[in-house]
């Protein structure tokens, strides 16, 4: 097992990286609980895999628990599915020192983490993230949400979890293509400042796809490191530090917008071809070298991930894109930050390119298709 910690003084939490994690996970929270006892959110998918396993952990040292099953998929991440969960956790008799543990991938720890940060004026929660997007990326760094019509993620808290555990085991179950998914948020990691490491994600990246377990263990241990290393120096995104953890994310939710957050374009998906974006428009400004465009769409498209409009299936214009764009929570000031790049880990924050100037390079892109 790999231990590391987000340090954030008080609010610190531990990141437990181990394979067979969930099956003795409850030598892990007993110390936690103030009463032995917990509740467990989860989805239909994920509870038919993992739920007796995690409930055996927990039984081994004798903390009893009750679950709730929501549906897969970004629709659970509605008012409807956070009102289901909060009255659910009420009716369970909940106290704001219990644990409640989010079971599945990152759309059950956004529904989970923010029904926590809100029911009772804030109790606690456990990740337990199934998927390997949630794994190197949204169970770390207390980002809770839910999605609303204008937008994704635009009502939320932050709220940190008290322990993470990664499994993973759990990816053994996990379909290819969700697979290559949460593998597009282990590449942003070196495209952000880790050049390094995207060589070692060109080099590894088909073998971790192909179920390598070493290659997944150390791609999962590095991204929770780095991504815990970023949180810690700007928790609530407040400096541009963490901001950077947004890299290919505003072209990419612009994509997920346009397809009405269907199963038509995974998030991770849509970030990959968001990454690509944000490198092809830093290289027709002049930022970035075009070859180092070249090679991240290349490397996108070898394993099997959108790397643009067309491959991520988006005919929109533009205009119809960049008004997606309008309503990122980012925008600040009428501005929105982008996350540009002058190359492979070397990326930066900017507001110097105007939402009219993305729409004709978008148009350009669409052509270009």
């Amino acid at each position: 097992m790999e231990s590391l910690t987000v340090e954030l003084g008080s609010r610190s939490y531990p990141i437990l990286i181990g394979d067979g994690l969930i099956r003795s996970i409850g030598e892990h929270v007993a110390p936690l609980l103030k009463r032995p006892r917990t509740m467990i959110v989860t989805d239909s998918h994920v509870a038919d895999h993992y739920l007796a396993a995690l409930g055996l952990g927990l039984a081994a040292e004798s903390i009893s628990f009750s679950s709730l099953r929501v549906d897969p998929g970004e629709a659970s991440k509605s008012w409807a599915g956070l009102s289901r969960v909060t009255e659910w956790l009420i009716a369970e008799g909940v106290e704001r020192g219990d644990h409640v543990i989010a079971l599945g991938g990152g759309v059950i720890g956004d529904l989970v983490g923010f029904a926590c940060s809100i029911v009772k004026r804030g109790c606690n929660f456990i990740q337990v993230p199934t998927t390997l997007l949630a794994q190197v990326d949204s169970s770390v760094g207390g980002k809770t949400a839910i999605n609303v019509a204008a937008g994704k993620n635009l009502v939320g808290a932050f709220h940190q979890p008290s322990l993470v555990v990664i499994d993973p085991e759990t990816l053994a179950t996990l379909p290819r293509r969700e697979l290559a998914a949460g593998y597009a948020e282990v590449v942003k990691y070196g495209l952000i400042d880790e050049a390094d490491f995207f060589g070692w994600c060109e080099s590894n990246g088909a073998a971790l796809l192909a179920g390598d377990s070493e290659a997944r263990t150390r791609a999962i241990a590095h991204s929770v490191a780095a991504k815990a290393r970023i949180v810690a120096a700007d928790e609530r995104e407040t400096l541009d530090v963490r901001a950077l953890l947004n890299l290919g994310h505003s072209f990419g939710h612009a994509l997920e917008a346009e397809t009405g957050y269907s199963d038509q374009l995974l998030h991770g998906e849509a970030v990959a071809a968001g990454m690509a974006l944000a490198h092809r428009f830093s290289a027709a400004q002049g930022l970035c070298p075009a070859a180092d465009a070249d090679r991240v769409a290349a490397h996108l498209a070898d394993v099997g991930l959108p790397h643009g409009l067309a491959s991520a299936g988006i005919k929109a214009d533009g205009k119809t894109l960049a008004a997606h764009m309008a309503h990122d929570k980012k925008v600040r000031g009428g501005k929105l930050p982008l996350i540009l790049t002058r190359g492979i880990g070397r990326s930066f924050v900017t507001e110097d390119y105007g939402l009219d100037i993305v729409a004709d390079f978008l148009d350009a892109e669409r052509s270009a298709s």
